[in-house]
């Protein structure tokens, strides 16, 4: 709150300071620019030109509020899903373009960032490395979906490429833009458990007397007790103008955000500067962009949310005994801590007794020259140099009396790793209107390095009685990709396009000692017709009637921190595989497992689209028609017995996606003092496991999905014939009032037998239909806006749910709170494979609300105030029965639910 006082008390004096400053706005012309013209990939092209399935999301269309990258288009483009990791402050999103596109490979977009592609991994201190990127920064996003267009970025664009462009300076006047955001952020609401007096009814009537006797006198809500309101702050000044013809662009910013669970927070302080001069009579284009990032973070400790539901309701916070911090624990005296250590731990203890903090540094920067060559000025040489740097350091401390510190007098864990990306592009682009064929030409080839560079120390953690609690080996690993590219692009008579491209990569990653799987080569190729150039339709009102074909393979070599699965390494034993000489113990190095032959994923893309426009385009849009099919899966699969491992990275399946999405925009009212933009964008994808094989079975499947009970437990799976995360379940049996029996299920294969091979592939993570809604209105100094989302078909697993029975009153050496439905169902074991707990969690969100004002020359000519109010995450219209039905996973397990968020801003222009 101190900093935010500061901000507030410093704000007018500077605004007082910048009355002085006149300048004048460009913006208008300059969004018109941005709008027209598209990043494609080492290079731009018209949008009307466009051959591929390219959407284009500008600063002016962007989601209010956010505080990582992918928030700004969440809802904004068809065939884009954007899902928020959890809700806590700078855990950032998941990004998925059409779907997945693999099964133990990257899933993510490349994210190439004003032409620095990002690694895909991130750094340990940051939940998401696009956190660590000031959203105010960004200009534009321009998605690549299809493969025609995303072949130029071959090695690493199966699951799509998004370029994002940060804002630049422009040559005039100076410009001061600073705006200041504070927000109180609230939870949804509480996972549907019993109340303290409910409890005790269960308890009571379903329990032994030993057990009716450990309930307690309190009514403690325990989810009240870890949440909170959390206050919040985003602050941005931004100075842009020219000197003596160098156009420049500073900005800092600075964003503090409280979780709504105790103890959770996220500060992050970023600069950012643009320069882009031009030399030799403009011959010589320059662009230097240098950005960097500081980042604090204190995440809340791991399960609390999770006990918070689960904790007896009807025991106290505090216990009143100087034992165990006060705190109210389960207790057992024939344990040598005095603790039941399978009991829920009490989450306010945890949030108290845990300390996990990080700080997280970030440089990103590349200077960029482009040449246009004076005996031949349609020629352009390009370089572009770029360097990636970050450091996470953090440490984990718990206290004591935290009952799992009991016995070893608590732990302290340190950790950092370093990453290093460097980056060296080269290009010619030529592009040439040859008027006697009434055809321009645009020719581009080029050459890319990249390296990627992991270091992280050996992390121990050292516990309170002088003892080690085991170890993470120390790693240093390195990623080379090296690739030629080039791209052919034929516009002829401005109506008919033929774009064709081609990427030849190498990755390090599939060195096996020979070239033999080391490259790899995606090509694309996409036409356009532009219907609307034609004479016969030149008087009939299209604005845009364009048909869009495209073809194009990509890959995918992505996994993990997985740098050398096709070569023979080796690796440092783990604790409790030490070799014992003398009195020592000692860490010894052992084999990896390693496959020789492993190679790309591929993934064949079609697609066929077409773009329309009419009424002096006040009604325009796209539909967008794909099939996917990827090949040489990488998945994690079983080997045959006797080798160093019983599960090996392979190249063994293919998977199918078929979709359709479409988007269209309405602009029913445009005059001088009112503007009303309706847009709509829908989405349908199908994906299905076609083939896997492994080297121990001909067919098989992989289980996947971890839940919460039992040991091991999985409740999703990779299978032929089924989509990608299909849940594997029982068939539940009702009786005729429609109440689910206990432990009785289908006899699917009719043998009389109920196990497993009864079990089931019922509904999956992937939705039947997503959908956004926006709109905005503007009427003389007045804005409005919203957005919304719905998500049709989207299936959730509720294991807070399924994890609840009798025995969480009757047979444990503990009381455990229980989901509401459990009196209902009366289980007397957790049911964790039911299909009961799969539940259709399609829902409505209205994601944001805002309403502003702003008034003009309020300073000087051409300065401007706005002042605004946002509500972000508004409400959800869901039969979901838990608290939130979007959760990335699609698994309800103690998720750290997204935050009600209310703002006031101010946006000063100078």
């Amino acid at each position: 709150m101190k900093n935010f006082t500061t901000v507030l008390k410093i704000a007018p004096a500077f605004l007082l300071a910048s009355t002085m400053i006149h300048a004048q706005t460009d913006s208008t012309q300059k969004e018109k620019k941005i709008e027209e013209v598209v990043l494609i990939g080492y290079g731009k092209q018209k949008k009307t030109d466009l051959t591929g399935s390219i959407s284009s999301i500008s600063a002016k269309d962007f989601n209010g509020g956010a505080t990582s990258p992918g928030q700004l288009i969440q809802g904004k483009t068809p065939g884009v899903a954007i899902v928020g990791n959890s809700g806590a402050p700078g855990s950032g999103t998941s990004i998925r373009i059409r779907g997945i596109g693999s099964l133990n490979g990257s899933q993510s977009p490349l994210i190439v960032i004003d032409g620095v592609p990002q690694d895909f991994s991130g750094i340990s201190g940051a939940a998401d490395p696009l956190s660590l990127i000031n959203p105010n920064d960004i200009q534009s996003f321009d998605i690549l979906k299809d493969a025609s267009a995303t072949a130029i970025y071959g090695n690493r664009a199966s699951n799509g490429v998004i370029l994002i462009t940060t804002k630049q300076g422009s040559a005039g006047k100076l410009k001061v833009n600073f705006s200041t955001l504070a927000s109180i952020s609230t939870k949804m609401g509480n996972v549907d458990v019993l109340n303290a007096d409910e409890f005790r009814a269960f308890v009571n009537q379903n329990a032994t007397p030993s057990y009716i006797a450990r309930l307690g006198n309190a009514n403690t809500n325990w989810q009240n007790q870890i949440y909170q309101k959390a206050w919040g702050t985003d602050n941005n000044v931004a100075v842009s103008g020219g000197v003596k013809g160098l156009p420049y662009r500073l900005s800092l910013g600075y964003n503090e955000q409280n979780g709504i669970v105790r103890t959770n927070s996220f500060r992050r302080t970023s600069a950012a500067l643009n320069l882009n001069p031009k030399f030799l009579d403009n011959h010589l284009s320059v662009n230097i962009n240098a950005k960097g990032t500081f980042t604090d973070n204190r995440f809340p400790a791991t399960g609390a949310i999770a006990n918070a539901t689960y904790f007896d309701p009807t025991q106290p916070v505090y216990s009143g005994n100087s034992n165990y911090g006060g705190y109210y624990e389960w207790l057992d005296p024939a344990s040598a801590t005095g603790l039941n250590v399978n009991a829920t731990a009490n989450p306010v203890a945890q949030l108290e007794a845990v300390r996990d903090v990080s700080s997280v540094w970030r440089a990103l920067g590349n200077i960029q020259l482009d040449y246009k060559l004076h005996f031949l000025p349609d020629l352009h040489f390009n370089v572009n140099a770029g360097y990636d740097y970050s450091k996470g350091e953090g440490a984990t401390t718990i206290n004591p009396a935290y009952k799992s510190g009991i016995g070893v007098l608590g732990s302290y864990r340190p950790y950092s790793m370093e990453k290093k990306n460097k980056l060296l592009e080269t290009y010619f682009n030529y592009t040439k209107n040859i008027t006697s064929l009434n055809t321009n030409v645009d020719f581009t080839a080029g050459y890319s390095y990249q390296d990627f560079h992991t270091t992280a120390p050996l992390v121990v953690t050292y516990q309170g009685n002088n003892q080690t609690g085991g170890q993470v080996n120390a790693i240093d690993r390195k990623l080379v990709l090296l690739s030629f590219y080039g791209r052919a692009i034929f516009t002829i008579a401005n109506k008919y396009i033929i774009s064709g491209s081609i990427r030849r990569d190498g990755s390090s990653r599939f060195f096996n000692g020979t070239r033999d799987n080391l490259w790899g080569n995606f090509p694309g190729i996409s036409v356009a017709w532009k219907i609307n150039e034609e004479e016969f339709l030149k008087d009939s009102g299209l604005n845009t009637l364009k048909l869009r074909a495209g073809w194009g393979k990509t890959g995918n070599n992505e996994l993990g921190d997985n740098y050398y699965p096709a070569f023979a390494s080796y690796s440092p034993s783990v604790p409790g595989a030490q070799y014992q000489f003398g009195s020592q113990y000692y860490y010894m190095l052992r084999p990896d497992i390693y496959n020789p032959n492993l190679t790309w994923e591929t993934t064949t893309t079609q697609n066929l689209g077409i773009d329309y426009g009419f009424l002096n385009n006040r009604i325009f849009g796209s539909i967008d028609i794909f099939k996917k099919k990827a090949e040489k899966l990488l998945v994690d699969s079983p080997i045959a017995a006797g080798d160093l491992s019983n599960h090996n990275i392979l190249n063994v399946g293919t998977m199918d996606t078929n979709g359709i999405e479409g988007a269209i925009t309405v602009v029913p009212v445009k005059n001088e003092n009112t503007t009303w933009e309706l847009s709509f964008n829908a989405t349908h994808y199908n994906s299905k496991i076609t083939n896997l094989v492994s080297a121990a079975n001909n067919s098989f499947f992989i289980a996947v999905g971890d839940i919460t009970g039992g040991v091991g437990n999985k409740i999703q799976a990779h299978a032929v014939g089924y989509q990608p995360y299909s849940f594997l379940v029982y068939q539940q049996v009702y009786d005729t009032n429609g109440k689910p029996l206990d432990g009785v299920y289908v006899d699917r294969n009719g043998d009389g037998i109920i196990n497993s091979n009864d079990m089931y592939y019922y509904k999956s993570t992937q939705p039947d239909a997503i959908l956004g809604f926006n709109t905005k209105l503007n009427y003389k100094n007045w804005d409005f806006g919203f957005s919304a989302r719905a998500v049709l078909g989207n299936y959730v697993y509720n294991n807070a749910a399924s994890n609840s029975s009798l025995q969480s009153a009757s047979t444990n050496s503990y009381l455990q709170n229980v989901y509401s439905s459990t009196p209902e169902y009366q289980f007397s074991l957790p049911r964790y494979f039911s299909d009961l707990f799969v539940e259709n969690a399609s829902f409505f969100r209205l994601d944001n609300v805002n309403l502003g004002y702003n008034f003009k020359d309020i300073f000087s000519k051409g300065s401007s105030l706005k002042v605004y109010g946002m509500l972000q995450n508004v409400f959800v219209i869901t039969k979901y029965s838990g608290v939130d039905p979007e959760i990335f996973g699609n698994i309800d397990n103690g998720y750290y639910q997204m935050p009600k968020v209310y703002s006031l801003g101010l946006n000063f222009q100078f």
